[in-house]
């Protein structure tokens, strides 16, 4: 076999991985230089003062549940409100001027405006070391495996203090071991132990319970969260967490000041587990119920924390299996590694989706916008990393949550609309819902995001080719949303003598977070994002409906989209300095600063255009991302998402943008670009970077991978946006049809090619050594094919 076998590059992720170690050389002592760790459902934040480590404890599953519900009658329905904004004077600049709407966006938002729902921070777990003697050197987080260790210094001789997160459980251990070359540690610098309930705790909320029990060596806190508004105890729905530390190794854990809090001394081999219960109040212990003994397996033979990071290893390293990349651009092999790093931390199948914030919070860290679902992108993002990277078991935590809101969705079709399907929500909780929590129109009225919501489970069966998802989880969802469009788009006043073109509108609308609604609805129509997401919708239901078999039973469905497709408004162009490009809405400055990239969605997310295009339409798309201003936030991964889509991304310009948003933990937040839109020259423009960790940014090993290949169309396009002069290389990242690709170039020049099919899909590939040839063959199941460059 030429060129390098894929196996050589699989045995060589672990050194990469090492590579990019999280590395802080000084004491980490903010909650943003803090190292991350998590299992996808518990997270922590291991920082570091110089006299004591003090872990934060956040959960994707623990939550103050209480939502307020107010004002369910005096809503209205659409219809209702919908005939009182047409009453509106067009010439307002401004629906504010008018009394009415006024007092009801008032009334409608007031539910938004409570603190709660929003994620509830766990408690801290504190242990404290004499700063005379004792400094803390820096430390180190391992992408392999997520153990962080902290470099000590103790009167001149050199330690480490091992954290890390169980893969299996919500448990988090602590243990020393001497620096290498140290032998006969003599003692450990750790003198206290505390459990600290989150400062920012709602008053409301029932107080906590806490024990110090010095016999059983544990500290322990148990805090509940109960779903009445009032903070009343008795809802079968309540729920509570407890934060319990067992110390394993210690002569003696005495009670301090503090009703969680304890002076130790421990001995040589001493292990601290920090244990976080959480579920219905009723069946998470009470404060006094011990752990199962620490000290020894279930079998005698050996010591746990061992045994623990042994199994959580092999959790990360059948994670990091899945895929990898050699990059000779050493940051952008960083940038991928670590975040996909940290896109496993938090999230995983059988815990809630993540929020904005995922699993990481303290205080009010995390609970700007209620920490919850926003649908006009910001849910949605974090997983487009989960396909091409071939994680796509991570994207079943998202399908959950559509699960989740699926029920009042299709309630506000029904109730609020009259009409069929479902209506997803702008902002939704991962609690109990019984109303739509935002149903404010000038935001909630966002059409786009109910083709949204479901893209991605049309993208989960097309990148697996699972039938079985399709059938089961994806498709009542997608026709749902179906439903609702068909019905929206052929209302009588979205299509009549009014508008003079016999063409289906989308009508009204609202422009994701630039113009909200407008009087006389100037800029309420056609609007870009929702007709390219809802063409995607329909395209794919048509296609879903031929994969199932349904074609017979959804005849009048399809027939219904297949008329509104054949009358679709045109997506609204206008004439900037760089010639036509796509705008948001129809009559729209060329030059108006974009909050989120609007004018290129139809490269993505609704991949109508790209390589793929005919020459007109790429160059139309190629001007509008060029001519494209965002006054960030919301850019990290959208917008360059859809320059690799047209191989047009400037990755070095890319390279510094990260740089600039990058927090000291490694991660990345919302930094913004330039006034002129919604921000002044007065705006701090990293006012975002302390609201929380940036989770939807985790999704930038996407915007590499759509370097490397692409294959949305059902053709697999290799290294389409890659600089000629850097070598890379890549194993199993997942192409649409179910195959796992892997591939290296040198020199601009593809060395080989091997791929997997694992579903017996059409192979279709552009041909790397032959411009303008397409190789296409049939395939078995597990059909393994490799290619090479003849000589």
């Amino acid at each position: 076999m030429e060129g390098l076998p894929f196996w050589r590059l699989c045995m060589n992720i672990i050194d990469r991985l090492r590579k990019h170690n999280l590395r802080y050389d000084r004491p980490a002592a903010t909650f943003f230089e803090g190292a991350l760790l998590g299992n996808g459902g518990l997270g922590a934040v291991v920082t570091t003062r110089p006299d004591a480590i003090v872990i934060h404890f956040g959960h994707n599953d623990v939550w103050d549940i209480r939502i307020a519900e107010n004002h369910k009658d005096d809503i209205g329905t659409f219809e209702e409100v919908f005939e009182r904004l047409k009453a509106i004077p067009s010439h307002y600049a401004s629906l504010d001027e008018d009394d009415w709407y006024r007092e009801y966006v008032k009334m409608a938002s007031e539910n938004y405006a409570f603190p709660y729902p929003r994620p509830m921070p766990c408690g801290t777990l504190l242990l404290g070391f004499d700063q005379r003697t004792t400094e803390v050197l820096g430390h180190e987080l391992h992408l392999e495996n997520g153990l962080c260790e902290v470099h000590l210094l103790t009167e001149g001789v050199r330690s480490i203090l091992q954290v890390f997160v169980d893969q299996k459980s919500d448990r988090l251990w602590v243990a020393m071991k001497d620096e290498p070359g140290v032998k006969g540690l003599a003692s450990t610098p750790i003198e206290r132990i505390k459990l600290i309930p989150d400062p920012e705790t709602p008053k409301d909320l029932p107080t906590y319970s806490a024990i110090v029990d010095e016999a059983n060596r544990k500290l322990a806190f148990r805090q509940p969260l109960p779903y009445a508004v009032n903070g009343i105890e008795g809802d079968a729905e309540d729920r509570t967490f407890r934060l319990l530390a067992k110390v394993s190794g210690a002569d003696s854990l005495q009670r301090g000041t503090g009703d969680t809090e304890a002076s130790l001394s421990l001995n040589a081999g001493w292990v601290i587990c920090a244990v976080l219960e959480h579920g219905l109040s009723s069946n998470v212990p009470s404060v006094e119920e011990d752990l199962e003994p620490l000290e020894k397996r279930s079998d005698g033979k050996s010591f746990p924390f061992k045994d623990a990071l042994t199994e959580s290893g092999s959790v990360w390293q059948e994670y990091w299996s899945r895929s990898g990349v050699a990059l000779a651009d050493e940051t952008l092999e960083a940038v991928w590694y670590r975040n996909l790093y940290f896109f496993n931390c938090s999230v995983k199948p059988d815990a809630s989706c993540p929020g904005i914030f995922a699993n990481w919070s303290y205080g009010k860290i995390g609970a700007e916008w209620h920490g919850d679902y926003h649908m006009n992108y910001n849910t949605q993002q974090p997983f487009w990393v989960a396909f091409s990277s071939n994680h796509a078991d991570k994207h079943l935590a998202y399908a959950n949550m559509v699960d989740h809101v699926l029920p009042v969705s299709r309630k506000w079709a029904r109730e609020y609309y009259g009409m069929r399907g479902a209506y997803f929500p702008h902002s939704a909780f991962p609690v109990r819902m019984t109303m739509m929590p935002y149903p404010v129109p000038h935001w909630g009225w966002e059409i786009c995001e109910t083709p949204w919501t479901v893209q991605s489970l049309w993208w989960h069966y097309l990148y697996t080719m699972d039938k079985t998802f399709l059938a089961d989880r994806a498709f009542g969802p997608m026709k749902d949303a179906v439903l609702f469009m068909v019905d929206y788009m052929k209302r009588p006043d979205a299509i009549g003598e009014q508008w003079g073109d016999g063409l289906y509108h989308i009508f009204p609308t609202v422009v994701p977070e630039l113009y909200e609604l407008t009087p006389g609805f100037r800029k309420n129509r056609d609007c870009i994002v929702d007709l390219t997401l809802t063409k995607f919708l329909f395209r794919a239901f048509a296609q879903a409906c031929e994969t199932l078999g349904k074609e017979t039973e959804e005849a009048a469905l399809l027939a219904e989209t297949s008329e509104v497709l054949s009358r679709f408004p045109a997506y609204p162009t206008a004439q900037s300095g760089r010639g036509t490009v796509f705008v948001s809405v129809a009559g729209e400055d060329p030059e108006v600063v974009y909050n989120v990239p609007n004018g290129i969605s139809t490269v993505f997310p609704g991949e109508d255009h790209g390589l793929h295009s005919p020459a007109e339409e790429y160059a139309i798309a190629v001007q509008s991302y060029r001519n494209h201003r965002n006054e960030g936030g919301n850019d990290l991964v959208f917008y360059p998402m859809a320059g690799a889509r047209l191989g047009q991304l400037d990755l070095e310009r890319f390279k510094r943008q990260i740089a600039y948003c990058m927090l000291p933990n490694g991660t990345c937040t919302d930094k913004l670009l330039q006034s002129g839109g919604r921000y002044s020259d007065t705006t701090p423009f990293d006012y975002m970077a302390p609201m929380g960790i940036w989770f939807e940014n985790f999704a930038l090993p996407a915007v590499i991978n759509e370097c490397l290949m692409q294959s949305y169309t059902g053709v697999i396009r290799l290294f389409p946006n890659w600089p000629e002069d850097k070598p890379a290389e890549f194993f199993t990242l997942r192409a649409v049809g179910g195959f796992l690709v892997s591939a290296a170039v040198d020199e601009g020049e593809v060395s080989w090619i091997e791929i997997v099919s694992e579903a017996g899909s059409k192979l279709r590939l552009h041909d790397p050594w032959n411009e303008g040839r397409m190789l296409e063959r049939d395939t078995t199941v597990g059909e393994k094919i490799r290619l090479v460059k003849q000589a």
